[in-house]
């Protein structure tokens, strides 16, 4: 493993740099790093926030100092390579592709010289990583796009992008958790709410997590969208 940086964000922030590059690898430090503080449990540590190359910690400066805080962040990293994690999860995530769903999809095929059907099956053959969450509730930031399909951002963002959009912005692919303006270039959408504002657990994506595309027709999309209202309703009633 690179050796650690760590920089003061804030009298209750450190964040410890893992690394100077997105990678794999150093995504598997990172998420080591973040099992082993739900497993220990380090006292005045309060929140730990995952990104591409670093984890932010917060913590309470009353009951841990800066000099403890640091020395449990090397005692946490100390065997972080031998560490026997449990194998990271892994989700799938339906997705119509095309038509009123993916209205880019033409021009992501356009661009790089592919169909549509090429453009589908490089997007659902792949296996993404989520390295982070961001930049809203839910937003996976998804390593492992086939650059064959990688296609620079719209020139001009749209106002509106629906929740649940799939997009490809240059070498990423991400979904919209919820409904925002958007740069990426939609190729398609998925049924399934990334952010749930009335669980306890809003969010059921995670840093770590292995995601695969499933398609789906248009029929399938709306059933699916029917027996999400039809589950609404059934709570919204208990």
């Amino acid at each position: 493993m690179e050796p650690l940086r760590m920089n003061m964000l804030s009298d209750r922030a450190l964040r410890v740099e893992f690394g100077t590059t997105i990678s794999a690898q150093t995504n598997q430090w990172i998420r080591a790093f973040c099992w082993k503080l739900e497993k220990k449990k380090y006292g005045g540590i309060k929140e730990w926030v995952p990104a591409y190359t670093a984890v932010t910690l917060y913590y309470d400066p009353a009951n841990l100092s800066l000099q403890e805080l640091e020395q449990l962040v090397y005692a946490a990293c100390a065997s972080i390579e031998n560490d026997n994690m449990p194998a990271p999860s892994s989700v799938t995530i339906p997705v119509c592709y095309g038509g009123e769903f993916g209205p880019d999809l033409e021009r992501v095929a356009e661009h790089n010289q592919l169909t549509v059907e090429q453009v589908v099956w490089l997007h659902t053959e792949g296996e993404y990583l989520i390295y982070m969450m961001g930049f809203m509730p839910g937003f996976p930031y998804l390593g492992g796009l086939n650059e064959k399909i990688a296609t620079p951002r719209l020139a001009t963002p749209r106002s509106h992008v629906p929740a649940g959009s799939v997009g490809i912005a240059n070498a990423q692919t991400g979904i919209y958790p919820l409904e925002s303006p958007g740069g990426w270039n939609l190729i398609g959408r998925t049924p399934e709410s990334l952010f749930q504002p009335e669980k306890e657990d809003p969010v059921i994506l995670e840093a770590g997590t292995v995601l695969r595309f499933k398609a789906i027709s248009k029929q399938e999309y709306w059933e699916m969208e029917k027996q999400k209202e039809g589950a609404h309703e059934s709570n919204d009633r208990s």
